[in-house]
């Protein structure tokens, strides 16, 4: 499918020519097959119009894929579903405590460590082999805010207060190694720059290319339950207020559906689309 000469309204306001290639792309990755994948683009193509938003074609492109493929969708999905997890950033924070547990770490989330001069709550205090990393967690539930250089210079004076007391401590069972920040959407090219030059390690949606918050959530298979299309907006509110943020561990508690008052049918929908989900990851 060539691409045409409409443009579309991004969610910063800035007009962009809509690339076929790209939606392509983004159907792929959601493991969509080729056939699913030209059936939505022929279907989507002449609702185009200049002007619509990218907002409009993802929920149209998502509507086309649910009928197709749920566990696609939930994939197709995932960086709203991110954004489901707000208001607050705790389930934020167990997710990424998640992604580090898989990568070899013992993770502990929000601790509270004395510095050289003030006390801090760290959201994700993350250890492997014989080093400490301290995470800050930058939660946004607007896809348009970023976080600019005011933000890692902010962290890396909190980190280097708790490391110069962390590690002058005699008793001490690893180095304070460095700090982290990790966020949902993304950083300003000064965050970066200054990231790489105080040596903070920073993760964002798509950053580092091929290794940030989507790429990892897709390779350990880490899909939170804000994905699942069989959940109404309250139904995951709930579940997420009752400390269930991802699918695995959804399907590892699926006994407590019943106690929450999901009916059975419910519970047979959602478990299915669950273990659908998973299994395509594995």
């Amino acid at each position: 499918m060539n691409d045409t000469s409409i443009f579309i309204k991004k969610a910063s306001g800035e007009l962009e020519l809509f690339s076929f290639r790209k939606l392509k792309k983004s159907l792929e990755r959601s493991g969509a097959s080729e056939a699913i994948i030209h059936s939505i683009i022929k279907t989507l193509s002449p609702q185009l119009y200049d002007g619509i938003s990218s907002k409009e074609v993802y929920k149209k492109a998502f509507r086309l894929l649910k009928k197709s493929n749920r566990a696609c969708a939930s994939k197709y999905s995932l960086k709203r579903a991110i954004f489901d997890l707000g208001p607050t950033g705790y389930p934020f924070e167990r997710l990424v405590g998640a992604i580090l547990k898989q990568k070899g770490y013992k993770t502990q989330v929000s601790v509270l460590l004395q510095g050289q001069c003030v006390t801090h709550e760290i959201d994700v205090l993350a250890e492997k082999e014989g080093n400490t990393f301290t995470i800050e967690c930058k939660f946004h539930s607007n896809i348009k805010t970023v976080s600019n250089v005011k933000i890692p210079l902010y962290i890396n004076s909190r980190f280097l207060d708790v490391q110069k007391k962390w590690n002058d401590n005699p008793d001490k069972t690893s180095f304070l190694k460095q700090g982290w920040i990790i966020t949902n959407t993304r950083f300003t090219e000064d965050a970066i720059h200054y990231g790489k030059c105080a040596g903070l390690i920073l993760l964002s949606w798509n950053y580092p290319k091929n290794n940030g918050i989507s790429d990892n959530i897709d390779h350990y298979g880490l899909y939170p339950i804000t994905a699942l299309t069989s959940l109404t907006k309250n139904e995951k509110k709930l579940l997420i207020e009752n400390d269930i943020i991802l699918t695995q561990e959804l399907l590892l508690v699926a006994h407590k559906l019943k106690k929450l008052h999901f009916s059975t049918t419910k519970i047979e929908k959602v478990i299915a689309e669950a273990q659908k989900l998973c299994n395509s990851f594995l």
